[in-house]
């Protein structure tokens, strides 16, 4: 994929806010033999009233620390895209957190836009879903708010290599000699192949834990073998991009959605590109930042997010 870097946490640091009485807090999942320390946001249903947090340009509603409201609540984990943040989709946090949800996102250390020396890694689509498990893995054994959450109701979220990660989790096994170097091409599809001894020979993590997943615009360039998807049997609500970008190719995506042993929701949205579902930027970041920010003509960024929202959180709450 061409390279892009998704600066909001620059603005963002690690806060946050969360509308109608939501809560907020930052925390490291501590490193472990499978990898290194996570850095988490958790969004939660909150009984206090909000206040606002400022961060950079974004003047966000949220109460820090709130404790969890209510008992047995269904679980989302979020994973970013390339170069992005566990802030890259606060909104879409913030709207399953209003609707019941615990939500926690997290950065992959090997390609998020705090490890700059990270990049270029193309390890980290090894090492993503193991971080998705191990954020799991936390969230139900040690986390202070463990007790809160149902372990049978584990839901997922993925956008780009988020939407890659949440395939292979759900059981995808993904073919590298598919994968293309990055070019002029920004779909990818005329680009070289990588170098194949960058990716270390090792058993890709599934988790059978994850019971729905909503996927948007994933890389998916390597699962255009039908059998590479063949073992995905669990829910997925799919979302598309019209005329992806970085890399995502629309064709591949409808390649994956048709070899699907289990049909998809599947939504493609009209005049969109591929960063349409990260979250809405204020002005002053879609000036900075606009090839990441600023949609085609007369696609309307928030209004789609209320769609995309509305409709996640009614697929989880169907099945979880």
């Amino acid at each position: 994929m061409r390279v892009k870097t998704f600066l909001l946490a620059a603005v963002f640091s690690l806060a946050a806010g969360l509308a109608h009485s939501a809560g907020l807090k930052s925390f490291d999942i501590p490193a472990d033999p499978d990898g290194p320390m996570l850095k988490a946001v958790q969004w939660s249903p909150c009984a206090t009233p909000d206040g606002e947090i400022k961060a950079g340009p974004f003047l966000l509603p949220g109460v820090r620390d709130c404790p969890i409201e209510g008992e047995k609540r269904p679980l989302v984990v979020i994973s970013h895209g390339f170069g992005g943040t566990n802030l890259s989709h606060h909104d879409t946090a913030e709207a399953l957190a209003n609707a019941g949800f615990v939500v926690v996102a997290i950065n992959h250390p090997d390609d998020t836009a705090a490890s700059l020396e990270k990049q270029h890694s193309l390890k980290a689509l090894i090492s993503r879903p193991t971080d998705v498990k191990r954020a799991i893995d936390f969230m139900l054994a040690s986390s202070p708010d463990a007790t809160r959450i149902d372990p049978n109701a584990i839901g997922f979220f993925g956008f780009s290599r988020g939407g890659y990660t949440g395939l292979v989790l759900a059981g995808a096994n993904p073919d590298f000699q598919a994968l293309r170097s990055p070019c002029q091409d920004q779909t990818g599809v005329t680009c070289p192949p990588v170098n194949q001894n960058v990716f270390p020979k090792v058993a890709l993590q599934h988790d059978q834990r994850i019971k729905a997943f909503v996927i948007a615009d994933p890389l998916s360039s390597v699962f255009s073998a039908p059998d590479s998807v063949q073992n995905v049997t669990a829910p997925i609500q799919m979302w598309g991009s019209q005329y992806g970008g970085d890399g995502v190719s629309p064709e591949s995506l409808q390649t994956v959605v048709i070899n699907l042993s289990v049909k998809p929701d599947f939504h493609l949205v009209p005049n969109s590109e591929h960063f349409a579902f990260l979250t809405v930027c204020p002005t002053e970041l879609a000036k900075s930042l606009p090839e990441l920010c600023v949609d085609r003509p007369g696609f309307d960024r928030a209004a789609f997010h209320q769609d995309l929202n509305k409709k996640m959180a009614a697929f989880f709450k169907a099945y979880l």
